[in-house]
């Protein structure tokens, strides 16, 4: 699967690597519905940087399409919140 970072690029990842991604978007949305806005900035950055860890980047150049775009890690909880489906920034 191709996974966007906005402002960032894209990075591949496994199938597989969606459990942990799923775990980490599970608890982003908890902080998001409490208003906890350290829990949520720290959980963002977490899931960004899983990622980053986990996937291989694509080259600058790649004209991949994304199956999946996360929010920039300077965006604000108003932002991702307007990114949020039913089950979080991840479906599934």
């Amino acid at each position: 699967m191709i996974v966007r970072i906005m402002g960032e690029g894209q990075w591949k990842l496994a199938d597989s690597r969606f459990v942990e991604l799923n775990e980490l978007d599970d608890e982003l949305l908890e902080e998001m519905e409490a208003g906890d806005e350290e829990g949520f900035r720290r959980t963002l950055y977490a899931l960004l940087d899983a990622v980053r860890r986990l996937g291989s980047p694509l080259p600058d150049d790649a004209l991949e399409p994304s199956e999946l775009i996360l929010p920039a890690p300077d965006a604000s909880l108003e932002e991702v919140r307007s990114m949020l489906s039913d089950g979080g920034l991840i479906p599934g």
